[in-house]
């Protein structure tokens, strides 16, 4: 069952892939947040502690699926798409991400395999101290994403530097600033897009 909001406003996700309160990378995912309504969208931001979650074990699902997932799997269900701040963890995504990835994407009496993912549309960017901004672990969530049906906007933004690029809890970078707010705006078109093209052909 698809509970997808079929208002003409988007809805969106938007969340960090760390746990950690002042991460450089939930301050990305909040400029990412602020774009999105600037452009007319509504914007849901989550907070991965606030849904903990054992590591996937089919054991512990055939027990009985964990609350937390039930909660985010009905928040991804009504997204119509996905900001995602993604750090890198030695070339990867990090595990408490991965981890809400397969625990969402899990079928059960309501939703089928990664029915909540598919069709989707996400914007993916990263941040960190180093030259590469974490692109290496974008190109790892993209290649998780994508078999599960989620569109992934081309641009991948990846932000160097994150000492310099972030001051007082804020993207600061003016060349970070423009590129994220361009990312956004390209992920509210396609949106707009599979829309317009759902309506047309029911």
């Amino acid at each position: 069952m698809n509970t997808r909001n079929t208002r003409s406003t988007p809805h969106l996700l938007a969340l960090s892939g760390s746990l950690r309160k002042d991460s450089w990378n939930r301050q990305l995912a909040a400029a990412a947040a602020s774009f999105a309504r600037a452009g007319g969208a509504e914007v849901t931001e989550i907070d991965l502690r606030d849904f903990p979650l054992p590591l996937f074990d089919e054991d512990i699902e055939a027990a009985g699926v964990p609350e937390s997932a039930g909660r985010l799997k009905q928040l991804f269900a009504s997204a119509d798409g996905f900001l995602i701040a993604s750090p890198e963890y030695n070339g990867s995504i990090t595990a408490a991400l991965k981890n809400l990835i397969d625990w969402v994407s899990r079928p059960d009496g309501q939703f089928a395999r990664a029915e909540v993912f598919l069709g989707r549309r996400a914007a993916l960017f990263a941040t960190s101290p180093g030259g590469l901004g974490g692109m290496r672990g974008l190109n790892h969530l993209r290649d998780i994403l994508q078999p599960l049906g989620t569109w992934i906007a081309p641009t991948m933004l990846a932000v160097p530097s994150s000492m310099t690029a972030f001051a007082d809890g804020r993207l600061v970078d003016a060349t970070a600033t423009a590129q994220l707010r361009t990312l956004v705006e390209d992920t509210l078109r396609a949106i707009e897009t599979e829309s317009r093209g759902a309506t047309n052909v029911a």
